[in-house]
């Protein structure tokens, strides 16, 4: 692999305010992944920060993961050293969806400014389960007017497809991001909600770009695991994997992309975020970690670029295997299907 130290890239999300364009995800750290050494983990944001990667990403319902950035970031507060951008959730409950209301917001972006011991939250990214209850543009205008008292930067969605997000637009709130599922795997945004974000200078952050882990050297030649999973992300991308074509298809593709990786001698994983990277209104993908242990691997993403050559192998495979139908989110939606049925529903209040 490339041992060199690689300059990493910037974005600017919204007027001054300037992202990486690898973003620190926090799932990992919420549970449901094994089991989190707290002091470690936050100890390593720090090489993370001092590394050029000084933005991560949260939600109010990832258990714990606020309180953590927040005791990070008062220490390093405390001793007048750079803090991280955070870029946090809100996530009704389910069950809440229908009685949503302005001081419900405000009671949710109260508890995060606490839990991150911030007095402005740098980007909050709206999340809503069920558009049939239509209260997201409310919510959405509830969080402009916290935007407006200075309590909130900048405002993003996530999982929105392009005509409920322009519902969101057309009612005057500044949505500067949209987080979405995005991989080599799952091309879903590359429809409607792209072209929204080229017309509207909207910006995509991207999760799964790795899969889970999935889009790794380890899955190479390996047998079709069985259930049960080891974790909430594997569960959650093997489903992306059938949709995909199956296991076949996806050691086809993991092939392809080790072919690709030693032309440039870095790995196949940081092949498949590149190629995210690449994509029309792509700001960012945000790749989960624990510890600081992998981020040699994830800064090697900046120091190389696809060619035609490469571009054209991966598209032979991604011709013949189109992967999830719809739009974005759209069968994570349907609690009766397999993506919806593994989905946790109201996290918020516990």
């Amino acid at each position: 692999m490339n041992g060199a130290i690689n300059p990493v890239e910037y974005v600017e999300l919204a007027p001054g305010y300037r992202i990486p364009r690898i973003i620190r995800g926090g799932w990992q750290l919420a549970g449901d992944h094994g089991p989190v050494e707290r002091d470690r983990a936050i100890t390593d944001m720090g090489a993370f920060l001092r590394a050029g990667l000084n933005t991560v990403d949260g939600a109010d319902i990832y258990t714990g993961v606020e309180d953590m950035y927040g005791d990070f970031n008062a220490v390093q507060m405390a001793a007048r050293q750079p803090r991280m951008q955070v870029h946090t959730k809100l996530v009704p409950d389910y069950g809440d969806l229908a009685t949503v209301d302005a001081a419900q917001v405000r009671r949710i972006v109260t508890r995060s400014l606490s839990r991150l011991k911030a007095d402005r939250l740098d980007l909050v990214q709206l999340h809503w389960w069920d558009y049939s209850v239509a209260r997201y543009v409310e919510a959405a205008v509830a969080l402009h007017s916290l935007q407006k008292e200075g309590l909130i930067a900048h405002i993003g969605g996530t999982n929105f497809d392009a005509a409920h997000i322009h519902e969101i637009l057309s009612a005057g709130v500044p949505v500067v991001s949209m987080q979405t599922q995005y991989s080599l795997l799952d091309r879903r945004p590359r429809g409607s909600l792209a072209a929204l974000c080229a017309k509207e200078n909207m910006h995509l952050l991207c999760y799964g770009s790795l899969a889970g882990g999935f889009l790794t050297e380890h899955w190479l030649g390996q047998p079709e695991p069985a259930s049960p999973m080891e974790n909430r992300s594997l569960v959650k991308y093997k489903l992306i994997i059938d949709e995909f074509g199956g296991w076949a298809a996806f050691q086809e593709l993991l092939q392809v992309l080790k072919t690709i990786a030693q032309g440039h001698a870095v790995s196949l994983s940081s092949v498949a975020v590149r190629w995210v990277l690449e994509q029309p209104g792509v700001a960012a993908a945000i790749v989960g970690a624990r510890y600081a242990n992998r981020l040699a691997s994830t800064l090697e993403v900046f120091s190389f670029q696809l060619d035609d050559a490469d571009r054209a192998l991966l598209d032979s495979v991604l011709a013949a295997h189109p992967g999830p139908a719809g739009d974005p989110y759209s069968l994570e939606r349907d609690k009766t299907g397999p993506h919806g049925r593994i989905m946790k529903y109201d996290l918020n209040k516990s």
